[in-house]
């Protein structure tokens, strides 16, 4: 095993067992981690108390304080460093109970030394993600946005949105911003404002699909009074509202031509002239545009010009679908539980463990809008303080068509058609083999009770290609018997 490169890390090693320890601490210190190791929890309190460890292995049942007891010391000071619980096989419900307390992972007895080094990398990768998305929510939320209109979640794709924005926004370029209906194009877009010099100017959007077409002109760029049937008095429009500050042009792609060589002339010359009006108004105000359609198909179809285009994708940013980005799900749903418990159910209310199999393996096709609808249902209609798979049969449908590939045509389809409709390769051999892959690994280790050796042997593959599958896609696995 070859030393890495990378930045070595602080790690604890807490377990009774001699061998446990010195197996790990020879495959952590091989990769150059600063390691030390006790015997017994209490020992573990001790250093842990003293802080400066990045990542700590802890064996759930030793003498003196218990791992679990000791994830609870952790959290309970805010520490930063990473846990990963040490179990052996047959302790399900206390790997259960360490994933609902916090712990990055947990490691199963016996393991191997590639699951020591994957669980150190994430707990790097982890930590330097979320050091970074401190760093870029405070950037970015400076401009004081509300906490419901703040972006939420962590994965790596929302991460380099979150470091686009931190660059885009203090430089008054137009940008254009791409991705399925729900997957919060707005927000992305309020967030840059924030950020923004114009922060405490207007935010101003306009949604050119909502707006009929022989009213859009009006409503952009105003009218005068007595322009045509109906206009009793002068309208600014919204260029003007926006004046110092943001104009969204959201659904862009529905703008019909006419309309856009207008809009084309406004953002070149700086100027709009109302309706009925002949003198230009000079407007000083920042573009960002979005749309779900894919506006380079538009231009080859002729319903768009290719030369509006080109003035507003300045900086493109796309926001991938939710199922694209799946560890995303439980942190949002955790936040719309939050932010509408109280107005939907009366206090607080938690998800039960079996909830989230049910929630990551829905497939989403409306994005973060379907999620944040299907928790205020939910908590609407639950009888109960905690959500279970039940409160959400709603979505058992397309969850079960999912899980018996009976519907897998269909999402072949929708597949290729997200892919053709997004501005970036769209790479639709990896998803849909993961979207079929996570299922049947998952079904086949919980009918085999955990036993690796025989999934293996009915997936037909070996052991080490389950095991790197199962890191790889971020399987909890279920496990057998007592533990120690």
């Amino acid at each position: 095993m070859t030393t890495t490169t990378r930045a070595a890390m602080r790690i604890l090693i807490a377990d009774d067992e001699p061998s446990i320890r010195f197996v790990l601490r020879e495959a952590l210190e091989a990769e150059g981690h600063q390691v030390r190791d006790v015997e017994d929890g209490d020992e573990a309190a001790s250093a842990l108390s003293s802080g400066g460890f990045d990542l700590a292995f802890l064996d759930i049942r030793m003498p003196g304080r218990t791992g679990l007891e000791l994830l609870d010391q952790l959290r309970a000071t805010a520490s930063n460093t990473a846990v990963v619980i040490i179990t052996a096989q047959n302790t399900m419900n206390n790997a259960v109970e360490a994933m609902k307390r916090g712990a990055l992972d947990y490691l199963v007895k016996p393991f191997s030394l590639a699951e020591v080094s994957a669980l150190a990398e994430k707990a790097r990768n982890t930590q330097a993600l979320q050091r970074e998305v401190r760093e870029l929510r405070r950037e970015i939320g400076r401009g004081g946005a509300a906490p419901h209109e703040q972006l939420v979640g962590s994965s790596p794709a929302l991460l380099e949105i979150f470091k686009i924005i931190g660059k885009v926004a203090l430089r008054n370029v137009p940008v254009l911003i791409t991705g399925e209906s729900g997957t919060g194009k707005e927000l992305v877009a309020r967030a840059i404002h924030a950020a923004s010099p114009r922060a405490d100017a207007p935010f101003v959007a306009v949604n050119a699909a909502a707006i009929p077409h022989e009213l859009l002109e009006s409503e952009l760029f105003g009218h005068e009074r007595g322009a045509f049937t109906g206009a009793i008095s002068a309208r600014p429009g919204r260029f003007r509202e926006a004046a110092g500050g943001t104009l969204l042009l959201d659904e862009i792609g529905d703008m019909p031509l006419a309309l856009q060589a207008k809009l084309l002339r406004a953002l070149q010359s700086g100027e709009v002239v109302p309706v009925g009006g002949r003198e230009p108004v000079h407007v000083d105000v920042r573009i960002i545009a979005a749309t779900h359609r894919d506006l380079d198909e538009e231009v080859r179809l002729g319903r768009f010009r290719e030369d509006l285009l080109y003035r507003l994708r300045v900086v493109p940013i796309h926001i991938p679908a939710l199922r694209e980005r799946r560890q995303d799900i439980r942190t949002l749903a955790l936040h719309f539980v939050a932010r509408y418990a109280d107005e939907l159910a009366e206090g607080d209310v938690g998800l039960a463990d079996t909830t989230w199999d049910h929630l990551e393996n829905h497939a989403w096709p409306g994005n973060v809008r379907e999620l944040e609808n299907a928790i205020k249902r939910a908590l609407v209609l639950a009888s109960g303080r905690v959500l279970s798979p039940d409160d959400f049969a709603f979505l058992a449908g397309a969850s079960a068509a999912d899980s018996r590939g009976g519907n897998l045509e269909e999402q072949v389809r929708s597949e290729v058609e997200t892919a053709l409709n997004a501005p970036e390769p769209a790479d639709i051999h990896r998803r849909m083999l993961e979207r079929v892959e996570r299922p049947l690994l998952r079904t086949v280790l919980e009918r085999t009770g955990g036993n690796q050796i025989r999934a293996a042997a009915l997936l037909g593959i070996n052991r080490n290609t389950l095991r790197k599958k199962i890191v790889e896609l971020d399987i909890e696995l279920p496990v057998r018997g007592r533990d120690r």
